[in-house]
């Protein structure tokens, strides 16, 4: 059965499903132009400190992805750091919370690196927080 070139061009709409049309697709781009732009991303809209622990983190990401073969992996890799970049340069990302049902479909391994980045932060928060010894001697005179 050959289909008709009038529902070739025919788009899809909700009228008559249960369920309406899903968004458009997210264009996805091309791993070193992302790379690039979470790069520039965090110089642009970081502090000095965030943007030095977040280029690391990334950095490691794209080093540790970058022989990965299963496209379904690629996908979901390329699509998480294009939706951060959109985040962090939109500010809504402050003070926002992880979802749960992400934290859900981490492995034991991601769990772990969450886990450390959670401990990098703490500890550089504390880090900040704290006095300088040479500030109280020069203080305390």
């Amino acid at each position: 059965m050959r289909p008709h070139p009038r529902l070739l061009m025919a788009t899809p709409t909700a009228a008559g499903s249960a369920r309406p049309l899903r968004p458009a697709p997210l264009a996805l781009l091309p791993p070193i132009p992302l790379y690039r732009r979470l790069l520039r991303a965090h110089r642009k809209f970081l502090p000095r400190e965030m943007r030095l622990l977040g280029d690391e983190y990334v950095k490691s990401e794209f080093r540790a992805h970058r022989s990965v073969e299963n496209p379904v992996h690629i996908i979901g890799f390329l699509t998480e750091w294009q939706l951060y970049a959109q985040k962090l340069e939109g500010d809504e990302w402050i003070g926002e919370r992880m979802d749960v049902g992400k934290i859900d479909k981490m492995s034991d391994q991601q769990l772990g690196q969450m886990y450390e980045l959670m401990q990098a932060i703490r500890k550089k928060e504390l880090d900040d927080n704290e006095p300088d010894p040479d500030d109280l001697v020069a203080k305390a005179k």
